[in-house]
């Protein structure tokens, strides 16, 4: 009896202990104030709850209301400070590769590939942004690839119209998933008999999921959306370099990298390669056109905004000599106010509310100190939603960028992150979304249908039923 009395206390004290150490974690100096949650659990619950408003995450409003600025917590059992400090942020950025490193969990890696660009360091990650780069540089946007996105923008446009009625989440995906796949593999769906855009849906669907690997789980359905995807883009690869693709003549991406491949000093090959296409394609299917969606919820019920910028379009048609010519690197440069809008969209858009970052070696910032190992969160939406740096901060009101430079980087703008992980297709999008938005407002007669409503999780936002809208083409 005596022995299984201290049995129990032994084990009594050493939970005790552990939950100690939990909680209070080793440090060399003093760590943010916080909370570490339950052990192993964390905060992870209160963390990927969903919220409805356009807000910062009630989870890091709380979080800042009692701590300040910098706090630590822990999440999916990683240990985490989270900055919504807009000069700790900065520096997070500026120091990749020096004192932080990009970091995502297991599962996450499993799902973009573990030979994609994000999970490479340094020297090699330059050379892997470079290969992107110089396939969506400004240079290739105005030389060519404006407009082969123009074309591709008004057909889809027009089918929009001939539906009448749609889903604009799911019409945007598809009209920036067709252009991506054509200029990435030469990809045409009416061609090909495997469906890309499925395998993408269905990896997609399943993206933010609890991590079991069980077939009935979104994980599981995640994973094989993924594994389907690949083989579309494998078998295309082997085609291109059996030099029987049966795709157009265009030079499109992937040709662009097995000519990388071939070469002698080349540090690619081709899983990376696979895995660079795979993961444009991904950026490009949900990004851009989240943003688009995000676009006409706000100019549905911004007039102001509406009005303006269909007097900007039809100013720059009243100019335009050839009227049956498409739209000119001359004109989208002109495009102030839409590009005004498009920076007011994905401010308040927030599409990466939080940004991870390993640190690779221990780090002192604002006072405290975060231990190597740990990993710290940027909060984007703490910067752009601060009642300090824009005025009525979630107000839609594109006229608060007038007369400023549209840095795509910055202290107070990181919609398309910062440093050396600043999004390489920014240019890509932003020509995108202009012409998108050119078409719309000079051809188009719409409106967003009722029923939309949109949830935000630690991931972004999302249109649980879409968002529904009517369009015909003005006669």
């Amino acid at each position: 009896m005596l022995f299984a009395c201290a049995i129990i206390a032994l084990i009594v004290i050493l939970f005790s202990h552990w939950v100690y150490r939990w909680r209070n974690p080793k440090c060399n100096g003093v760590l943010p104030p916080g909370s570490m949650g339950l052990p192993i659990i964390g905060e992870t619950i209160q963390y990927f709850t969903p919220y409805a408003s356009d807000d910062v995450p009630p989870f890091v409003q709380k979080r800042v209301a009692r701590y300040g600025p910098i706090f630590r917590t822990s999440i999916v059992g990683q240990p985490i400070v989270v900055s919504t400090d807009a000069d700790v942020n900065y520096r997070v950025f500026q120091q990749e590769g020096n004192a932080f490193q990009i970091w995502y969990t297991e599962s996450l890696f499993q799902i973009i590939g573990k030979q994609s660009v994000v999970a490479h360091h340094g020297d090699f990650h330059k050379y892997l942004k470079s290969l992107t780069f110089k396939f969506v540089s400004p240079e290739a946007l105005r030389e060519r690839l404006i407009y082969e996105m123009d074309a591709s923008t008004q057909e889809s446009l027009s089918s929009w119209s001939k539906l009448g009625k749609l889903d604009a989440r799911d019409g945007t995906a598809e009209l920036v998933f067709k252009y991506a796949a054509r200029k990435m593999l030469g990809y045409d769906e009416s061609r090909d008999r495997q469906k890309l855009r499925d395998s993408y849906k269905a990896f997609m669907d399943g993206l933010i999921s609890f991590p079991l690997n069980i077939p009935g789980t979104p994980f599981h359905a995640c994973l094989q959306g993924r594994k389907k995807a690949m083989k579309v883009i494998h078998d295309i690869f082997e085609k291109k370099r059996s030099g029987n693709n049966g795709a157009t003549n265009d030079y499109d991406f992937a040709d662009h990298l097995l000519e990388e491949i071939k070469k002698e000093d080349t540090f690619l090959n081709e899983e990376i390669a696979r895995d660079l296409v795979f993961l444009f394609l991904f950026a490009a299917h949900e990004t851009t056109s989240t943003s688009l969606t995000v676009a006409l919820r706000y100019l549905d019920t911004h007039p102001r905004v509406m009005a303006e910028l269909k007097r900007e379009h039809e100013n720059i048609l009243e100019k335009r000599e050839t009227e049956d010519f498409g739209v000119s690197w001359k004109e989208y440069k002109s495009m102030t106010f839409t590009h005004m809008v498009i920076n007011e969209t994905v401010r308040l858009a927030n599409i990466a509310p939080g940004i991870l970052r390993k640190v690779v070696k221990e780090v002192d910032v604002k006072g405290y100190t975060i231990p190597a190992g740990w990993t710290i969160m940027v909060c984007p939406p703490a910067i752009h939603l601060d009642p300090n740096l824009y005025e009525n901060p979630l107000e839609f009101n594109p006229w608060r960028w007038e007369g400023k430079e549209l840095h795509v980087g910055s202290k107070s703008f990181m919609a398309f992150a910062g440093g050396t992980r600043l999004c390489v297709g920014a240019d890509y999008a932003k020509v995108q979304m202009s012409l998108f938005l050119h078409y719309l407002v000079t051809q188009y007669t719409w409106r967003v249908l009722p029923g939309a409503e949109r949830i935000r999780t630690p991931t972004g936002i999302q249109f649980p039923k879409g968002l529904p809208i009517e369009i015909s083409k003005n006669k």
